[in-house]
């Protein structure tokens, strides 16, 4: 009896204590919900401010687009309505484009980001297989590759000729590749810049002199400047395949980046990564600057980058991803522990951000060559204007002037300049923007920057000849072909339509129907 009551007595000491420890627990919970309520609230108004800044920031460029628009339309004297109707559907696309834009340049320059290396990319067909090392065979692969499809674009202009009706030997028809500007460039890695003499001499200091060197450099070799520019690009094409690759490979699956390099090689203008011109040397460091930013080697990222503007003036533009990967860096540090304790400030920060005047100096050595030459370091402007009728002007009254002169084509039957001019341009100018809509939410923030920035000055050009050749370079295009593409179908309408562009503009180039 007396062990029953004993037993009866633990029983409810063991209940009661039971209901302590659960009295006790659901008090300890109290702060840890209050804790997520708070987080919650903190996260809402978080994105409520991200919202509204992005509501500002939109609605202060499309005020500042619609003025320049309105005050286009109002100087606009001449030409046709469909070329007013062209310009304001280009300004609309551009518009678009900037409004799914900036809630991810918001979000990406926000400490409530914390989607640590790929902030405002939304790369569905991430695998696990992303942090991998990229195999040296792989590389190695896409290297020679691409120097096959060098060999090939070569191959296909002389087969294009012969179709053509030149029967010229190969080694007579591989002159057909000192068309365009490619004879100033050679002229220059052979003679420099002139101060003077003929007036068609005089006006190649338009030409920047990083790809001249280059040439001139390996021609020490060689002992043939025309084979030298062509090894030049050719090791350079294959260069900016491999680094692209590696570049689409710190976001995207294998596959991905596959078709991202397919799309390279199969833009209109791409035949021009073959010739004696600045693309494919330009493609390679803008490409490699690219790529060590995303790898935080900034100091060799802005070293690309002068080498690129040394290259090409639109290198400057390289500055934009530059300041938009350390700010983004900076932010996400500033907001994870990891950062704070690696103490990201002072000496440290002020070093990442003074490399990147290192990108104007490649461009400020040109103007020091214009100094030397001509005694004015700006001289290159004058010949641009005097000489060709160029500035800067807006990308919507491009579309206009040159949906005009597509429209004088087809009223006078000048076919060659519709196909080999008016029309590639046209359709590189909408469809830059068309490709960049639906891909912008898949494709890193800095990388849409650096688009619309080069596409305003590019395209802005008051006398543009060369719409296609200068947007085969601009990296984030095929890497957005490829993030559009993932379904088979899509991705099969889009490389046939490529294909048969290339070969019509291909055909346009070898009979010099005025492709620049």
């Amino acid at each position: 009896m007396f062990f029953l009551k004993e037993y009866a007595f633990r029983q409810r000491i063991d209940i009661v204590k039971d209901d302590i420890d659960i009295n006790h627990n659901r008090f300890l919970q109290i702060p840890e919900a209050a804790q997520m309520s708070n987080s919650m609230r903190s996260s809402s108004k978080a994105k409520k401010s991200m919202d509204k800044a992005s509501s500002i920031i939109i609605s202060v460029c499309l005020i500042i687009l619609t003025g320049l628009v309105i005050h286009w339309l109002r100087g606009k004297s001449g030409g046709t309505v469909l070329g007013r109707v062209g310009a304001i559907i280009s300004a609309m696309l551009f518009a678009a484009l900037g409004i799914r834009f900036v809630p991810l340049w918001v979000k990406a320059w926000s400490k409530t980001d914390m989607a640590a290396d790929n902030a405002g990319a939304c790369n569905s067909d991430s695998s696990g297989e992303l942090d991998k090392p990229v195999s040296r065979a792989v590389l190695a692969k896409i290297f020679f590759t691409f120097l096959l499809v060098d060999i090939f674009i070569i191959l296909l202009m002389y087969i294009l000729q012969i179709l053509s009706g030149n029967m010229k030997p190969f080694s007579e028809a591989v002159n057909l590749w000192r068309a365009t500007d490619s004879a100033s460039y050679l002229t220059i890695a052979e003679s420099w810049y002139a101060s003077t003499g003929e007036w068609d001499r005089l006006v190649q200091l338009v030409f920047l002199p990083g790809y001249p060197i280059t040439i001139r450099t390996v021609n020490l070799l060689i002992g043939n400047y025309l084979l030298s520019a062509m090894l030049v690009s050719a090791l350079a094409f294959a260069g900016a395949g491999t680094v692209m690759y590696r570049l689409v490979r710190l976001d995207y699956s294998h596959e991905t980046a596959i078709r991202a390099l397919k799309y390279l090689c199969l833009l209109p203008g791409a035949f021009f990564f073959a010739s004696p011109m600045t693309e494919s040397l330009f493609l390679l460091l803008s490409v490699s600057c690219l790529y060590c930013l995303r790898r935080k080697n900034w100091l060799a990222a802005c070293i690309l980058g002068g080498m690129a503007s040394f290259t090409r003036s639109v290198g400057l533009v390289l500055f934009v991803p530059a300041i938009f990967e350390m700010i983004s860096h900076d932010v996400r540090m500033s907001s994870s522990a990891e950062g704070l304790s690696k103490s990201n400030t002072g000496i440290r920060k002020f070093a990442k951000y003074a490399c990147l005047p290192i990108i104007f100096l490649g461009f400020g050595g040109y103007l020091l060559i214009n100094y030397q030459v001509s005694g004015n370091p700006l001289q290159f402007m004058i010949y641009q204007r005097e000489h060709w009728p160029q500035s800067m002007g807006f990308f919507f009254n491009t579309v206009s002037y040159q949906t005009d002169y597509a429209v004088r084509c087809v009223e006078e039957m000048e076919h060659n300049n519709l196909i080999g001019l008016w029309l590639p341009n046209l359709f590189c100018i909408f469809t830059g923007l068309i490709i960049m809509l639906p891909a912008v939410k898949k494709l890193r923030p800095s990388y849409t920057a650096y688009f619309l920035i080069y596409y305003i000055i590019t395209i802005g050009a008051t006398w543009l000849l060369s719409a296609p050749r200068y947007l085969t370079v601009l990296v984030p295009l095929p890497i957005a072909l490829a993030v559009i593409a993932e379904k088979r179908r899509t991705d099969d309408i889009l490389t046939l339509a490529y294909e048969l562009l290339y070969l019509v503009y291909s055909y346009a180039f070898v009979n010099r129907w005025n492709v620049w």
